[in-house]
């Protein structure tokens, strides 16, 4: 098991010195999350990049449909570099809110599941290196000869981990068929409705994702060696409804825990509290 922590509330300078406090006290990676309209991301995790040797750094989630994928692989292989092959992409079709809707409307769940698919393979296609042609229904490009950038430091790209839900009751499950595409998942359980989180994440229903996903990657030729299977708990708070024993979700699949600490207000007090948090070290 490897054990990593999102930094709910921070600014960039804030978000590279608790990455420092987190390496130093033994943490896997640190994650920040992603905005319509705030803080960059990249911005974010190259800063910390640059103050850390050690800890991988990454995304839960970057809504990759609301990128044109080269602008993405652009920011993802330049904080890799920075980082020397410390960067994970962790991908889904965003949440949509306030600050989402503010600027761009809701171009339905179809559409974005559409664009997230098209745009990894665009993404991944620009990062395994030239000449990348691609002709699709949203996204095109032809190869490219000049100011070409170098490649990331992980070949043949940084691991991507996408959002998958078990949908109860439904022979198919489309996110899951993305998420085995790739390299890691990140579970989640739904309800009766796309939209509807009315199931919560147990180790039985992680058993299932991971059986499921054991048979999608067989069926393309591919094992679960190495493959990453993240549960998002909280040893300390309240938030969701993964908790430890950490073993118990090792014994059902998982290979990461990450403890997501959104509960924490954002304020001086939940900083301090965030800090205390990673200072601990992870609950091995």
């Amino acid at each position: 098991m490897r054990y990593g922590a999102v930094v709910p509330w921070a600014t960039e300078r804030e978000f590279a010195d608790l990455a420092r406090v987190a390496e130093d006290a033994g943490w896997d990676q640190v994650f920040t999350w992603e905005a319509v309209w705030g803080q960059d991301a990249w911005a974010t995790l190259a800063a910390a990049a640059m103050v850390t040797e050690r800890i991988r750094l990454g995304t839960i989630v970057t809504p990759a449909s609301r990128y044109r994928p080269w602008d993405l692989a652009s920011r993802v292989a330049s904080v890799d570099r920075l980082s020397g092959g410390r960067v994970t992409l962790g991908v889904g079709l965003g949440a949509l809110h306030g600050n989402w809707l503010a600027f761009e409307p809701d171009e339905g769940r179809a559409t974005r599941a559409a664009k997230l698919d098209e745009g990894l393979a665009v993404w991944a296609g620009l990062l395994r290196g030239q000449p990348f042609e691609h002709q699709g229904e949203h996204w095109s490009a032809q190869p490219v000869t000049e100011l070409v950038p170098p490649p990331p430091a992980q070949r043949p790209h940084p691991p991507v981990w996408c959002v998958g839900a078990l949908l109860p009751g439904r022979s198919r499950q489309r996110s899951l068929e993305r998420a085995a595409r790739w390299q890691g998942v990140l579970p989640a359980v739904v309800g009766a409705g796309l939209d509807d989180p009315g199931s919560r994440l147990t180790h039985d229903a992680l058993r299932e994702v991971v059986a499921r996903l054991t048979d999608l990657r067989a069926g393309a030729g591919l094992s679960m060696d190495g493959y990453d299977v993240v549960v998002e708990g909280d040893s300390h708070g309240s938030f969701g409804d993964a908790r430890p024993p950490v073993d118990a979700w090792a014994e059902a699949g998982a290979t990461w825990w990450v403890e997501s600490w959104w509960d924490l207000p954002d304020d001086d007090a939940g900083r301090t509290e965030l800090r205390r948090r990673l200072a601990l070290g992870p609950p091995r």
